[in-house]
């Protein structure tokens, strides 16, 4: 059985990540895929205690039509560390950026260069104003790298623009769809 990790706050979930773990399924070939929600996701600090619970909650009602997308809640806050286990990591370009910036390494590129190469097979969703193709890995990225194929129309939707009345981008409860084909 191939498992993904979806890592994200997903504050809230949005019609783009949908399509993301959609794109991620079908072309990984995953029997299942987690959307994994950190206790304490890097960079979002604006996040308080008890909103994992109810980003849990809401993601739990909007996937309820794809029973293989699961939901985790995890202490790790590395890319790295949450992948641990798994077979196939996704994430958009957005944080694919971030993964390859020593900045989140403490400014140690060896250990920016150590974390990526425990990553699984790495399915990179593309994002509005967030290239791929320059980033600073030795080599370039991994072999095992997919770009995903997601619909251009989800590349400028945002969580951000959500959260400050975007509600057509929002995921609704019940929101079915996806396939696995």
């Amino acid at each position: 059985m191939a498992i993904g990790v979806y890592p994200g706050s997903f504050d809230p979930l949005t019609v783009a990540h949908l399509a993301v773990a959609d794109s991620a399924v079908r072309h990984l070939g995953l029997d299942r895929l987690d959307l994994a929600i950190s206790r304490d996701a890097l960079g979002k600090e604006h996040l308080d205690d008890g909103s994992v619970d109810r980003r849990r909650a809401a993601i739990l009602s909007a996937t309820a039509g794809r029973p293989w997308l699961g939901v985790v809640v995890v202490d790790a806050r590395l890319i790295a560390e949450v992948a641990d286990g798994y077979d196939a990591v996704v994430m958009g370009a957005d944080k694919w950026a971030q993964v390859v910036d020593p900045a989140w390494y403490g400014g140690d590129e060896t250990a920016r260069d150590a974390a990526v190469a425990r990553l699984p097979r790495i399915a990179v969703a593309p994002r509005h104003g967030h290239p791929i193709v320059d980033h600073p890995l030795p080599g370039g990225p991994p072999a095992a790298t997919l770009l995903l194929p997601v619909p251009e129309e989800y590349g400028h939707v945002s969580a951000t623009d959500v959260r400050a009345g975007r509600t057509e981008w929002a995921a609704q409860p019940d929101q079915a769809g996806g396939t696995t084909e």
